[in-house]
């Protein structure tokens, strides 16, 4: 397994420097200056910010330098925002999202085995078409329109819960259910082809007939191998739900990482748009390999290690 993980590591580290080559290429391609007219009063002015952030240089002088400062765990300053850096944004802005990630993956998570169990379990009858009609709107419905309409009809027209500040428990319920909505529909209809699958091995059948419990049998001996695709495809879960967290943030008005990465990318700002990228880049590839590791010890026929010679 370590020998695993260390061929892993090398290739995410292979991998994080492409998507900072490609981040960089493609943000300084964009036509433009992050400094406009607004910010600078006159050209003197204008110039002297430029030597400053050392946006003269020639490209292959700032991506080296980047890449210095990265190796030094230093996203530099923020353009917009300066003498703000970086890593004081993500600081600010990565635990609120990392909140409203965590509690809509629980929820999609919990939600979505439940429904799929119930499903399996309730095959052809009204309450496996019930819920799988449920799923495919889930996974039909971009997460903007779901927030939106709970926005308006829950917020705005019931007024049960609060919305456009992250101040209590309550302020998390409706973005967590916008953003794990699609996910949860994902995880139910995955669950519930595994668990009908599962249902009918031969060593359900022995359960059964030694008089085990439908409870002892679905929990002890079904799940467990039902679970193995859903675990496979949570590294892409995560993904979406960081990645979606984005656009819910924006639209809920949620303080995270959300609102400075749509900020930056509206004002040019190259130094938080990096960041970010390269930010949430590790956190899904380190997500990926716990995922695959966690697959390996669900299941003991997959192999983490090469096979001898």
């Amino acid at each position: 397994m370590f020998n695993y993980i260390g061929r892993r590591m090398v290739g995410m580290i292979i991998t994080m420097w492409v998507i900072i080559t490609l981040t960089f290429i493609l943000m300084h391609a964009v036509p433009g200056s992050p400094l406009n007219t607004e910010q600078t009063t006159n050209a003197a002015v204008q110039a002297n910010m430029e030597e400053h952030f050392g946006l003269n240089d020639p490209y292959y002088i700032r991506y080296f330098d980047y890449l210095l400062s990265l190796a030094q765990f230093d996203f530099g300053p923020s353009i917009k925002q300066y003498p703000i850096t970086v890593n004081e944004l993500i600081s600010r802005g990565f635990p609120v999202s990392l909140e409203l990630g965590i509690v809509a993956l629980v929820v999609a998570v919990l939600s979505g085995i439940t429904l799929g169990i119930l499903a399996a379990l309730k095959r052809n009858g009204v309450i496996d078409y019930g819920m799988m009609t449920f799923a495919v709107i889930g996974i039909s419905v971009p997460n903007f329109i779901l927030a939106t309409l709970l926005i308006y009809q829950v917020a705005g027209q019931w007024r049960l819960l609060p919305v456009g500040t992250w101040a209590s428990w309550k302020h998390m319920i409706l973005p967590a259910l916008a953003l794990g909505t699609t996910p949860m529909a994902i995880i139910a209809r995955l669950t519930r082809s595994s668990m009908v699958e599962v249902l009918t091995q031969d060593y359900i059948r022995t359960a059964k007939a030694k008089g085990l419990s439908p409870f002892t049998i679905v929990v002890k001996h079904a799940l467990r191998n039902a679970l193995l695709p859903v675990v496979t495809i949570l590294g892409t879960l995560v993904a979406a739900i960081l990645t979606g967290s984005f656009v819910i943030e924006k639209i809920f008005a949620i303080p995270g990482m959300g609102r400075y990465f749509v900020e930056s990318i509206n004002s040019r700002d190259y130094p938080v748009i990096m960041g970010t990228t390269i930010f949430y880049s590790g956190i899904l590839m380190i997500m990926l390999l716990i995922v695959d590791v966690l697959y390996g010890i669900l299941d003991p026929r997959i192999k983490l290690h090469k096979k001898e010679e």
